[in-house]
């Protein structure tokens, strides 16, 4: 079987500049649809079962988060279900990908995919489970809906949205974690949290960069954590509908969840730079995030990003947007690309399974904020 590299499916992204052997593979991943912004990659390589293949990325000195690269394992996978970690060295500007397949067909990705196909696959599973309904908040530029589940009878209001960054997969594979606990009708925690609030889940905001290979942003390069200060429909249609959504229940408490290419932990970054955050407000954020911790020892409080001086914070990004509108609760929770630090696993690093879990210990922290 001759030597083959496609990216023409769904969540692909590459480009090849010349693949004469296996050990010879250099490529290009493609940028964002009308914007500069590029690192995640999703591609395929048939006809080198059992031969060494060393594959570089010319282009990876450019991306979007070239700190994101050093100390970084790319993922690979066979049956596109386990994905483990490989050999990867960033040198002079090129990510330099090495291994020997043991089969003629294996799938190479920045993370484990969360594909649009495997996206409808969940909407229809969970959608199916009691107490739970389904709407479309609207449609994405491309006609593709936004799909929301809503869950639970009491009075307070939670929205979860992930994936505004369509690359940023480890979110829908969080979703995944989240929503199987929320709706297991034994699991005391999630019943009692349905007693106290109706939840509104948003798994993916941004559908038309997740099946496009995107990074960062939608079909017409924006990236729609930068429109939370006045979307609009032409633009950003994705924020513009799952806002007016928001402003009909109001919110109690607020999670949008991402992943960051640098920083090898999970953690949330709060509101503390907007204007009006109060001592309260700093206690409530310091409750959820020591609670998460003690549910997940994946989960920490030492690194994140630097905290905003008071009134300094970004206001069109979504966890800042949301406490400024609805003094709510609200916050952005990352994982890594890389693997988690504090408990590494050189098979797998940071994986769709540990995003799960990270996702239904969520629960135990809106249990404790809520209740």
């Amino acid at each position: 079987m001759p030597l083959a590299i496609n990216s023409a499916f769904d969540g692909g992204n590459i480009s090849v500049v010349s693949a004469s052997s296996p050990d010879q593979i250099r490529l290009n991943i493609r940028k964002d649809h009308m914007s500069d912004y590029y690192q995640w990659f999703y591609y395929r390589v048939s006809g080198a079962k059992d031969t060494p293949c060393r594959m570089v990325i010319e282009n990876a000195g450019g991306s979007a988060y070239p700190a994101g690269w050093p100390g970084y394992q790319a993922c690979a996978s066979y049956d596109r279900e386990t994905w483990f970690r490989v050999p990867t060295a960033y040198e002079n500007g090129e990510l330099v990908i090495t291994h020997t397949p043991h089969y003629d067909l294996i799938y190479y990705a920045y993370f484990a995919p969360y594909t649009m196909e495997r996206h409808q696959d969940m909407i229809a599973d969970f959608m199916q489970c009691d107490g739970v309904s389904y709407r479309a908040l609207g449609q994405s530029l491309e006609g593709q809906p936004i799909d929301c589940l809503h869950i639970g009878e009491g009075e307070k209001t939670v929205w979860v949205i992930a994936r505004q960054h369509p690359g940023e997969t480890m979110a829908e594979w969080w979703m995944e974690g989240f929503l199987t606990r929320l709706c297991d009708p034994d699991d005391p925690v999630a019943r009692r949290l349905k007693s106290l609030a109706q939840f509104y889940i948003v798994p993916n905001m941004n559908p038309d960069g997740s099946r496009r290979g995107h990074l960062r942003t939608n079909a017409v390069g924006v990236n729609l954590n930068r429109e939370w200060d006045m979307p609009s429909l032409e633009k950003s249609p994705e924020v513009f509908q799952v806002l007016a959504a928001m402003d009909k229940t109001g919110i109690d408490l607020a999670l949008d969840v991402h992943g960051d290419e640098s920083l090898p932990y999970n953690f949330i970054a709060g509101s503390e730079g907007m204007p009006g955050f109060s001592v309260a407000d700093e206690a409530r954020l310091k409750r959820y995030k020591e609670t998460l911790m003690k549910a997940s020892p994946d989960f920490q409080i030492r690194h994140g990003y630097p905290r905003n001086a008071p009134g300094k914070a970004n206001k069109a990004i979504a966890g800042n947007a949301l406490y400024g509108r609805f003094g709510c609760l609200s916050m952005t929770l990352e994982m890594p690309f890389k693997d988690n630090a504090d408990l590494p696993d050189p098979l797998f690093g940071w994986s769709p399974r540990r995003c799960q879990h990270l996702g239904a210990a969520n629960l135990d922290a809106m249990l404790a904020d809520l209740g």
